[in-house]
């Protein structure tokens, strides 16, 4: 395939910088030479596609990055990105969906990058409960849904912390791998969490998402578990996260018993 000249020169350049490896570093991570590589990031060498795919790894690129930089490097991409409902992922999704009903009864939800959904247990309405109708229309974006005023936030005991746990967590990937469509939403989800100033006995925002059950009813609260499918070679399968919202006290477990 072809690529521009130059290409492959300038977006290793700019994975490097935005990784904030030096070209030594990254030379010994992939096992050539810095010379070899500063050859390479000006366009005075063409890599081969093993040398690609070392860089892509070495950067810790995700799949589609992967692909991108093979592209680059005027290479076909290695990765395949499959349809979740393509026939051969069949035993895929039937997988998830038993993931899901094991953590019953707490909710769980598996997501696509920046939160849209794709799958959810029956214990997923503890969390969606009075949110307006259209935020609850497909595509269903969970991270809108939990800091939208109309969503979960009128529940959310803890928004002001809970809204920056989230937004922190999209800024992080968003410096990892910049996208302008991310920085948008960040900057939308920004406008629905409250201004927070810490106390004395503020502890960061790794703290336990509290959620009134129902308007004036008892508080829940609950921590959440994050599990991505490390070894899959699929591009759709790889960008999938499963989030579990587990029962952080006794309490907890026994309303969400009662509710499912």
């Amino acid at each position: 395939m072809l690529a521009e000249p130059g290409q492959f020169g300038r977006e290793l350049r700019r994975w490097r910088t935005r990784r904030r490896v030096s070209q030594l570093d990254l030379a010994i991570r992939a096992d050539t030479t810095q010379r070899h590589l500063s050859f390479l990031e000006r366009g005075r060498s063409r890599p081969g596609r093993a040398m690609v795919v070392r860089l892509a790894e070495a950067l810790g690129l995700s799949l589609r990055e992967r692909n991108e930089l093979l592209l680059a490097g005027g290479y076909a991409p290695v990765y395949a990105e499959t349809s979740l409902d393509a026939p051969e992922l069949g035993p895929v999704r039937e997988a998830l969906d038993r993931i899901l009903d094991g953590h019953l009864p707490y909710p769980a939800v598996v997501v696509r990058p920046y939160g849209e959904l794709v799958a959810a247990n029956a214990a997923f309405g503890v969390l969606t409960e009075g949110a307006a109708p259209a935020l609850l229309e497909p595509p269903v974006n969970v991270l809108r849904l939990a800091l939208h005023p109309d969503g979960m936030a009128r529940r959310v005991v803890n928004l002001a912390e809970w809204g920056r746990h989230i937004t922190g967590s999209l800024r992080d990937r968003a410096v990892r791998s910049p996208d302008p469509a991310l920085d948008e939403f960040i900057a939308e989800l920004d406008g629905y969490v409250p201004d927070m100033e810490p106390s004395a006995d503020h502890l960061g925002f790794a703290v336990p998402l509290r959620l009134r059950a129902r308007a004036g009813e008892r508080e829940m609260r609950l921590i959440t578990t994050l599990t991505s499918f490390a070894t899959a070679v699929d591009v759709t399968l790889s960008e999938l996260r499963l989030e579990a919202f587990l029962p952080a006290d006794e309490r907890t477990a026994m309303i969400l018993a009662e509710r499912n």
